[in-house]
């Protein structure tokens, strides 16, 4: 066969030229080494943009009219008593002036009681008067308390930069994606940092508290957490050693076996250095997931080596062996993987796409150190008769499980199996059918409940009418809109319908302030406060609006945002303001009304990429899967095979998720790909080994048991270890990662006994006993089931 003369060829170059080989990979790893020592944390909100979303375009075309959805919150908060004390306001004041100057930050829209754009505005004998909230010859005398707190009150910033009772007052900032002073990108992790050290640190004591919620500061805590991926980065790699020891019996192989896959994640981290990109604290655990994949792989190639080991084969000849038998299943896999990975890049987001790089690029280097590399370091071990004899005798003992194992491929044995595998997944589908896509809980899902961004956001949000949590509704109309009574009166039934949807604290709009500023003009009475019918009168109630920087329109008055506070962001809060937005837009006769902006907007948009194109990315997941295995082994039974417990695991995957409260986002679509990757790496190896046995006229049982022997104790060595090691994520400070490693826990089981069990049980079924339908004959001839 021309496949046979291409594997020989191949097989005959690398290990004639053994010391040319080694020296190019160690080359390169050298130069990859150099290139990943200047890697960098590379976070930006900007990434987690659905780019050609039609919310996104909202988004940036009023960005520079009324802000981004980038914002910071600094709240201080007395602990006892309230804020009108000397001490509160020198905190209040320090704070302010120190997030003021911090590099990046738009100080023209630096918002807190202390500048000069928070004004009250009163109708007084000879018209209207006003001032800045903290007066300039202002002192903190009784006196002087008093005057700030009416300005307050005049002001109407209760709720907003200030607490509801008063024990608390806000700094409200936005971010500049590209610092005006240095025209570099910012640096989210170094500026939340210095949000710590100059606008926490030096205030906070028993007496007052400093509550920080924004992106920056998020990104910043995640990355924190993420430092500790390295230490359970050397944990897992420690549990893989002494797992794959306890398999290999080779101090030796495990530690090439090991490397190989290390080198592997060296190469992808070196080659994003040379494409110019960084790595994303939310992407910090691919990594692992590329050494995972590697390690899967090379258990099996070392496996199969001491195999030829033990038949008397030696070191090259076994390397040689090995070599031939896995190219062909290995690379289908890592293909297979890879590809998985890569069509994730079909949502428009750039974290997400440049997740797909770093994980796809990762799996398909894995080709190179795992099916090359580690075979040709293989065939240097001089391991001797004492190994053979050693490894001779660990397989005497492990029959005593292969042998009533393999009996799973008799046809007595598949209904049981099979209906159980058909309860989980009946139940794994119920579960997933209530799996939502976003975020479930009310906090940072990314961190633990009890995280200080969280019990700070849960103290802003409980104090304040408003938090970072924003949807804002842009509503277009023509020139001078705001002045026209139809117009923003229909936005007035608008601003009431967003206000009134669950879940939502508090709406500002530009029709909500003209009628406060319209009673104001009558007295203050609450008969007046509505909006005037006249022209000349809206003119009136809108001047100070107009006159003031309040970011309720932009410079003509044709566009004007509606401001909706929401209690949280989950997916369902999310969903329901957006319904109820689209709801009203479409009886709208006036007004357009676009979504949207605010950091919900944001969200909403990437939500609903996820949604539009899951079903997209595991149609391409599963055509890759099903063609490569029907080019592979030219049988679609035995294609079913591997294929039908992969689609039950991926069920099961999305029934956890919903159980355990986690929803489908960037961070948890990595794990959908994987599961199929890792469970293709497990069916291909075993039905590539037992198409080989078939067709030499064993029967099903002998063939599955001779499997077992080799490459079906590699899969239960290899699912063992990978669930072990990420179950110690389970500690990390990262509930995310937490999250991650209970669902790869799962995965790397379920596709184990998927594989072990499933898999001989179908094809117990789809080939009987004793005959060779379904397999080539041929097949007896392929070198990697010979």
């Amino acid at each position: 066969m021309l496949r046979d003369r291409v594997i020989a060829a191949i097989e005959g170059f690398v290990f004639i030229h053994r010391r040319f080989v080694l020296a190019f990979f160690a080359a390169f790893t050298l130069l990859m080494a150099y290139y990943a020592t200047h890697l960098r944390i590379d976070a930006g909100f900007e990434k987690l943009l659905p780019y050609d979303h039609p919310y996104i375009e909202t988004f940036k075309q009023y960005r520079s009219d009324f802000g981004g959805a980038d914002r910071i919150l600094v709240a201080v908060r007395a602990t006892e008593g309230d804020m009108f004390t000397p001490e509160f306001f020198k905190i209040l004041k320090g704070v302010t002036d120190e997030v003021f100057f911090l590099p990046g930050v738009d100080r023209s829209r630096v918002q807190s009681i202390f500048t000069p754009n928070v004004r009250f505005i009163e109708i007084v004998e000879g018209g209207f008067s006003g001032g800045n909230v903290m007066p300039a010859e202002f002192q903190p005398t009784p006196e002087g308390m008093a005057e700030v707190r009416e300005n307050i009150l005049k002001a109407g910033i209760v709720g907003r930069l200030v607490a509801n009772d008063f024990t608390a007052a806000m700094v409200s900032a936005q971010l500049a994606e590209i610092d005006p002073a240095t025209g570099e990108r910012l640096n989210y992790i170094d500026f939340a940092h210095k949000l710590e050290e100059k606008a926490r640190k030096p205030f906070e004591n028993e007496r007052f508290e400093i509550h920080i919620i924004g992106f920056a500061k998020m990104i910043g805590d995640i990355a924190d957490g993420a430092a500790g991926v390295v230490a359970f980065f050397g944990v897992a790699a420690l549990i893989t050693y002494l797992l794959v020891f306890f398999f290999t019996h080779s101090q030796r192989v495990t530690l090439l076996a090991i490397l190989c896959s290390a080198i592997g994640v060296l190469w992808d981290l070196g080659l994003l250095m040379m494409l110019g990109f960084g790595i994303d604290p939310m992407s910090i655990l691919v990594p692992f997931l590329v050494f995972a994949i590697g390690c899967s792989h090379a258990v099996q190639m070392s496996n199969a080596y001491s195999a030829e080991l033990q038949l008397g084969a030696d070191n090259v000849s076994a390397a040689r062996a090995a070599f031939r038998r896995l190219v062909i299943p290995g690379t289908v896999a890592l293909v297979t993987d890879s590809v998985g990975f890569l069509t994730i890049s079909f949502i428009k987001i750039r974290m997400i796409q440049e997740l797909a790089i770093v994980a796809g690029l990762g799996v398909m280097l894995l080709l190179f150190t795992n099916l090359f590399l580690l075979p040709v370091l293989l065939s240097y071990l001089r391991l001797g008769d004492a190994y053979r004899a050693r490894m001779i005798r660990w397989s005497e003992f492990r029959e005593r499980l292969w042998k009533p194992l393999s009996a799973v491929a008799e046809r007595k044995w598949a209904p049981v199996i099979l209906g159980v595998a058909v309860l989980l997944f009946a139940f794994g589908l119920y579960e997933a059918k209530r799996l939502q896509i976003g975020d479930i809980q009310a906090g940072v899902p990314e961190l633990r409940p009890d995280a200080r961004y969280n019990r700070d956001a849960y103290v802003i949000t409980s104090k304040f009418s408003i938090g970072v949590d924003i949807l804002s509704t842009i509503v277009e109309t023509g020139p001078d809109g705001c002045i026209e009574h139809d117009v923003m009166a229909e936005m007035d039934r608008f601003d009431w319908r967003v206000a009134n949807v669950p879940g939502v604290q508090s709406t500002i709009s530009m029709p909500q302030v003209a009628k406060r500023i319209s009673s104001g003009w009558n007295e203050g009475s609450l008969k007046w406060r509505t909006l005037p019918r006249s022209s000349i009168n809206m003119v009136q109630a809108v001047r100070p609006i107009i006159e003031n920087p309040t970011g309720l329109m932009n410079r003509d008055c044709s566009a004007m945002p509606v401001l909706a506070f929401a209690e949280d962001h989950k997916a369902e809060t999310i969903q329901r303001i957006v319904d109820a937005v689209k709801e009203f837009s479409n009886g709208a006769e006036k007004n357009k009304y676009r979504l949207a902006s605010g950091n919900l907007g944001v969200m909403a948009a990437t939500n609903e990429e996820v949604k539009r194109t899951q079903f997209p990315i595991l149609f391409w997941v599963w055509l890759v899967t099903v063609t490569l295995c029907l080019i592979s082994f030219r049988s679609l039974r035995v294609t079913l095979c591997i294929i039908i417990p992969l689609g039950a695991v991926s069920i099961l995957c999305n029934g956890l998720m919903s159980l355990l409260g986690i929803g489908l986002k960037v961070n948890t679509l990595p794990v959908a790909a994987l599961g199929v990757g890792i469970g293709v790496d497990y069916g291909v190896y075993i039905f590539g080994r037992m198409q080989g046995l078939l067709a030499q006229g064993k029967g099903l049982r002998e063939a599955y048991h001779e499997t077992l022997r080799v490459t079906g104790a590699a899969v239960l060595v290899t699912g063992l270890t990978l669930a072990i090691g990420v179950a110690t994520w389970v500690f990390s400070a990262l509930k995310f990662q937490a999250d991650m490693g209970l669902l790869l826990s799962f995965v790397f089981l379920a596709n184990m006994l998927g594989a072990l069990f499933v898999l001989p049980a179908l094809a117990s079924l789809f080939f009987p006993a004793g005959s060779k339908s379904g397999t080539r004959a041929s097949a007896a001839k392929q070198s990697y089931g010979s």
